[in-house]
């Protein structure tokens, strides 16, 4: 039998469920420009009636309804999209973080006028032009050593501003590490709320809003993927580990690398297991702000700072190879034009590489060997000569029919960290160059070996063949492998060269030492003898093998060149990534977000019901009064 309130009963339902319908619209409207909040709706079902199947009840038509009730609030979500959002952060955020620097690598070689690199090198090869027109005079050789003091400030410079953009650099890194630990503890404390809230059998729709919002910018830091397979563990994943589990929230930790430069690694704080995010094989990858800063750091601008180095230690080692042979007008001869810092005292190399205070390694970044060779001539030689390389040894290997040139030629085209060429007395020349990895130290030969005759016999390089007779940096007094004793061999020099190398400051106090001509039967040059001079300035068209160009021209080329592309690369990617983040944002925003027009439809709509439900209470009060004041004797 039905109660005789039953309609006040119906009727408090309706007005309170409309009442929620009326705040929760209010609430989405007040939200409305809100980051990332998603719009919710009340989903009205009817409340249980009297008499549910399978119970006792008295003989009724059917079952009575108890009026409406709120079942719950969804938010309007589309989990697929946000899937495609977060992929799509991490791409967008590399190359947001990515374009600006580049943009200011492009400024570094957008060099104007007399002050520029190239402009300074054009200068100090006319001076040395005008030296072997007038080797007798006073005033070209103060040119020249101006000129190059002048083409040494400005590499100098250079580097010191390549070197201020890696530095911050590595600030953006080690404050992006630190926003990442602060995502993954608030992720996983609202993981927490939402979790016990959840166990309410409440709907935490905020919070998911809030959790939603943090992995949208997790994901544009990092590469990221949720995992929302187990309802009770929301998870986050990053390169291939997990970063968030539930209520627990990973770190990262940041630990000096060894090496000069004191820039720091990205470990897990747990393992300590080192942990990338690119991958310099594959080239570009979009793993968020952070793989974009860390590969700017240890691949683009480290790689502009190894050219910039390998230029500047061929260009003063080549130089100061005809100056040493030349003799100034005061007859002083076997003076270097520019200072060359070796990077250990020891004669031999030797360097205590552990530290224990034992040397263990030889730093050797020159080797001459001791025969004068023909360029076009053919050794009539077989074997394979094996050097050093970026992932091991690299294996080179030499035929009967091959020329000195064409060996030579697959040696600078094998990837080894060793570069050939034949000086001017026609010697074969290995030189170090600087080395992919920061784990090696740069222009150092690491290793030297030949399975034939062709650098001991035939070059005069090496005492022996095979790995008997190798040269080997991973021990003290590796020097003795080599033929030619001390005048064979070079210590290798001071990390990043462009960033001290000076003229020889003996220049300044008398530059009359600046050679002009050689000398003959060990005599000096007369003062009229320009022939030094002019092997200086050759230098400017020759092939010396700087890395991968043949002259120095050639590397001005590449650099600018290399930049220019890196810079369009950057522009179009950044540009395309940022429409597609554009597009997919405005479609969750047509899903998610708030219209007032919507809102404001589903108020009045709220409100009618309201009002209607307040209308059935007075009828049924009026009814009651009628029952309860009217009925009597």
């Amino acid at each position: 039998m039905t109660s005789t309130f039953q309609g006040i009963e119906i009727g408090k339902r309706a007005v309170v469920a409309h009442q929620q319908a009326i705040a929760t619209t209010g609430h989405n409207l007040s939200n409305m420009n809100t980051e990332g909040y998603s719009r919710q709706r009340v989903e009205f079902v009817p409340f249980e009636p009297i008499y549910m199947p399978g119970l006792e009840r008295e003989e009724t038509p059917g079952q009575v309804g108890q009026g409406t009730a709120i079942e719950r609030i969804e938010r309007i979500r589309d989990l697929l999209l946000d899937e495609q959002i977060v992929v799509q952060a991490s791409k967008k955020g590399y190359w947001d973080a990515r374009d600006p620097v580049i943009r200011l690598l492009e400024q570094v070689y957008q060099e104007v006028g007399d002050s520029s690199v190239r402009g300074g090198l054009d200068q100090f090869w006319d001076a040395w032009e005008e030296l072997a027109n007038s080797p007798a005079d006073t005033a070209p050789r103060t040119a020249v050593v101006e000129r190059g003091k002048t083409l040494m400030d400005s590499i100098n410079v250079r580097f010191q501003r390549l070197k201020g953009y890696q530095d911050m650099v590595e600030r953006d890194i080690r404050a992006t590490v630190n926003r990442v630990n602060d995502l993954s503890l608030e992720i996983a404390d609202l993981n927490n709320q939402i979790q016990k809230i959840k166990a309410m059998n409440d709907q935490p729709n905020d919070l998911m809003d809030r959790r939603d919002l943090l992995v949208d910018k997790l994901s544009a830091l990092i590469d990221v993927t949720v995992d929302r397979r187990d309802p009770d563990e929301f998870m986050v994943h990053t390169s291939g580990m997990i970063l968030v589990q539930g209520g627990i929230g990973r770190q990262f930790t940041l630990e000096k690398r060894p090496g000069e430069d004191g820039y720091s690694q990205i470990h897990w704080a747990e393992t300590g297991q080192e942990i990338r995010f690119w991958d310099r094989t594959n080239g570009y990858q979009g793993h968020g702000s952070l793989g974009a800063l860390t590969e700017l750091r240890d691949v683009t601008i480290e790689d502009e700072i190894r050219s910039l180095d390998t230029f500047a230690m061929n260009f003063i080692d080549l130089v100061n190879e005809v100056h040493r042979d030349g003799y100034g007008i005061n007859g002083v001869t076997g003076m270097d034009f520019f200072v060359e810092r070796p990077y250990v005292p020891n004669v031999n190399g030797n360097y205590d590489r552990s530290g224990d205070g034992e040397f263990d390694s030889s730093y050797i970044f020159r080797i001459n060997g001791a025969n004068a060779l023909e360029p076009n001539a053919q050794p009539g030689l077989e074997g394979v000569v094996t050097l050093s390389g970026y992932a091991g040894n690299v294996e080179v290997p030499y035929y009967i029919t091959d020329t000195v040139s064409d060996i030579v030629g697959r040696i600078n085209n094998s990837g080894a960290e060793v570069v050939v060429r034949l000086n001017r007395d026609g010697q074969l020349q290995l030189k170090g160059t600087p080395a992919e990895g920061w784990e090696n130290p740069d222009f150092v030969i690491r290793h030297v070996e030949d399975s034939g005759f062709f650098l001991e016999g035939y070059a005069g390089l090496l005492a022996g063949r095979g790995p008997e007779g190798a040269y080997d940096w991973d021990g003290p007094n590796a020097v003795t492998a080599l033929q030619g004793g001390t005048e064979s061999y070079a210590v290798a020099p001071i990390a990043h060269p462009s960033g001290w190398i000076e003229v020889n400051p003996a220049l300044f106090r008398d530059v009359g030492s600046v050679a002009s001509g050689f000398g003959m039967n060990g005599r000096a040059a007369n003062p009229g003898n320009g022939q030094a001079a002019m092997a200086i300035s050759s230098i400017r068209y020759s092939n010396v093998m700087i890395g991968r160009q043949k002259t120095f021209e050639e590397y001005f080329a590449d650099a600018v060149g290399r930049i220019g592309e890196l810079g369009k690369q950057s522009g179009e990617l950044k540009e395309s990534h940022s429409q597609k983040m554009k597009d997919l944002m405005d479609l969750r925003q047509s899903v998610a977000g708030v219209s007032m027009d919507e809102e404001l439809s589903a108020l009045i709509k709220y409100q009618h019901g309201y009002n209607a439900a307040a209308r059935f209470i007075t009828v049924v009060n009026s009814m009651l009064d009628t029952l309860i004041n009217r009925m009597g004797v």
